[in-house]
């Protein structure tokens, strides 16, 4: 439950905490940082120069601040599936659809001291 309220507050710091900082916490934060400024900016009538209150910049802050909350979730809930099933048997996982499950282990300097 506080994974999904820090995730409703803050998408990129429950994706710091309880994913890993390498998964698309930069574009999260950028589209909270903007969601923010829009919401901020509506109130000084938005790019129009409005007087007053702009509902149109307000309704872009939620949007963008939707989707930050959404692709924290999802990573999120990668992160979780791929942790529980380390082999990537039986359920697939976001990172088990991409990587595949017999890679050999090779070590690149044996590569490159081929070709030398």
């Amino acid at each position: 439950m506080q994974r999904k309220i820090l995730a409703l507050i803050t998408p990129p710091f429950a994706v710091c905490r309880y994913g890993c900082a390498s998964c698309c916490v930069a574009p999260i934060f950028v589209f909270w940082l903007a969601s923010i400024g829009s919401v901020i900016y509506a109130f000084f009538g938005g790019p129009s120069g409005q007087e007053g209150f702009s509902w149109g910049t307000l309704a872009l802050g939620i949007i963008l601040w939707a989707i930050a909350v959404s692709w924290a979730e999802t990573v999120i809930k990668g992160v979780n599936d791929d942790l529980e099933n380390p082999k990537c048997q039986g359920k697939s996982s976001t990172l088990c659809s991409i990587m595949p499950n017999n890679t050999p282990d090779i070590d690149p300097m044996d590569e490159v001291n081929k070709y030398l």
